[in-house]
């Protein structure tokens, strides 16, 4: 697995495609999603984040790029789904993800367990680098103390008091946490960046890479986009 430094100098300036079926069934399937992956690979991503570890099994095999795991849990009483225990982080990790990214929210997690006893945990058993999943500042900076080596927006405007899902990308707080981090914490930028402008548009506001999913790879989302449009 390649070393720290080496993988956050591959995700410098550079697109990860968030490679994903939901809510497109009929791309639910490991070989469907790593033939995706290839595509966009192709297209010059350099990273594909990837759910559950069968899918990123299937996409290890057929790239070369970084893998970044997650696993979409729906599980009772639990409001957090992107990697909510440490038996989730330690699956995908297993699987071949050299990232793995969890929910690093405030929320209560499974079993009471604590975001620093999974991150403890997780970091002395397995060699994947560790992304937090974040809403706002205040966690970012908690995930940052905890010793998460990135730190992603994946969850801002989805989330409690960030809620706002109809807005655009939350160019804020990717601003305001590569200010505050500068050099010492790479900062991913994810969610609601639907255009190649968006994207460069949060490398400029000091983004250390950018997640993009459903304008890339849900075909079942945009085409619904143009069909509404046309109707």
């Amino acid at each position: 697995m390649a070393g720290k430094r080496d993988l956050m100098d591959k995700l410098k300036g550079g697109l990860i495609v968030s490679c994903q079926a939901p809510p497109s069934p009929s791309l639910e399937s490991p070989e469907v999603l790593a033939s995706i992956a290839e595509a966009v690979v192709a297209g010059g991503a350099v990273a594909i984040r990837a759910d559950g570890p069968d899918n990123v099994r299937a996409i290890r095999e057929r790239t070369e790029v970084p893998v970044i795991g997650i696993w979409k849990r729906s599980l009772p009483d639990c409001d957090i789904h992107i990697t909510p225990r440490l038996e989730d982080v330690l699956a995908v990790s297993d699987a071949g993800a050299e990232i793995v990214a969890l929910d690093a929210t405030a929320r209560q997690r499974p079993g009471n367990q604590s975001l620093h006893d999974i991150f403890s945990q997780a970091r002395a058993e397995s060699s994947a680098l560790l992304m937090a999943d974040v809403s706002n500042f205040e966690e970012a900076v908690h995930a940052a103390e905890l010793g998460f080596d990135f730190v992603a927006t994946t969850l801002s405007g989805y989330v409690g008091e960030s809620s706002a899902e109809d807005s655009g990308p939350d160019f804020d707080l990717v601003e305001r946490l590569a200010s505050y981090f500068g050099d010492t914490r790479p900062i991913v930028a994810e969610g609601r960046i639907s255009t190649p402008a968006q994207a460069a548009e949060a490398l400029l506001h000091g983004a250390h890479a950018v997640v993009v999913g459903t304008a890339i790879t849900r075909p079942q989302v945009l085409t619904q986009a143009f069909c509404e449009a046309m109707g």
